[in-house]
């Protein structure tokens, strides 16, 4: 019996959370936290997929540096998700958490490749299922990808994690007035332009009916409080009808 008011959930892992207080590369207990909070919700009888992102590794930013074209820049990009759910699954595993790693892209001997029923059977039998790779296609973010994944799996919310906690009128960093919102809708996302994630994972979600909420990427508080509680953050739905609501930031 599950503890919480969700039953399956898709939760969107930047590169970035694996990087600890590095500038480069995984840190091992950027890892373990991140394991913790995952076995701690799957505890609770949540079912979990987590797509992660592999910017830790290779950044846009990198390519337009030396000159890459896109595609292959992409291609890149999707090996080191790869790397990324592969080093997360090895810290879930030796925690004695079931988990498995599935990839939109063949690496046969590697990584299990991504196939729906197979994924659903094993969400259904309580284990984690990290899915690597993006949507398998340059020109496609891993926001996308988890817009893709979440509703093919089925998932009730897409818990975006970033480095504030929630979804701003403006950059907090840069502006001290910022407000963050309490709850937008998809059409708002949009038509604000709030670069919260990519427009056509925000439309992909509007189009399910997946909730969006935005949490802070570094706080297990925040994480469990939003998959268990419902609460914290911004919350993007088909309900907000009226105005966008703001809090104080």
């Amino acid at each position: 019996m599950t503890g919480s008011p969700y039953k399956r959930v898709l939760l969107k892992l930047s590169g970035e959370a694996l990087l600890g207080d590095q500038e480069y590369g995984i840190d091992y207990k950027a890892c373990q936290e991140i394991a913790e909070t995952l076995r701690q919700i799957s505890e609770k009888g949540v079912e979990i997929g987590v797509v992660i992102g592999g910017g830790n590794i290779f950044r846009g930013q990198h390519a337009t540096q030396f000159g890459f074209e896109r595609t292959p820049a992409d291609h890149i990009g999707i090996l080191a998700t790869c790397i990324n759910g592969l080093a997360l699954h090895q810290v879930l595993h030796g925690m004695g958490v079931k988990v498995r790693v599935m990839s939109s892209r063949n690496f046969d001997g590697i990584i299990e490749p991504y196939n729906w029923s197979q994924a659903q059977f094993y969400l259904e039998k309580g284990v984690i299922v990290i899915f690597v790779g993006g949507t398998g296609n340059p020109y496609f973010t891993t926001d996308t990808a988890a817009a893709l994944r979440a509703s093919e799996m089925g998932a009730e919310v897409l818990l975006k994690a970033t480095k504030v906690d929630g979804v701003y009128d403006k950059d907090p960093a840069v502006h001290k007035d910022a407000k963050r919102f309490k709850l937008l809708s998809y059409e708002e996302v949009l038509h604000l332009d709030l670069k919260v994630m990519d427009a056509p994972a925000v439309a992909m979600c509007r189009d399910n009916n997946i909730e969006i909420r935005v949490v802070e990427l570094f706080s297990r508080e925040a994480l469990l409080k939003a998959i268990l509680e419902k609460k914290g953050g911004t919350l993007i739905c088909n309900k907000a009808h009226k105005k966008a609501q703001k809090v104080e930031a």
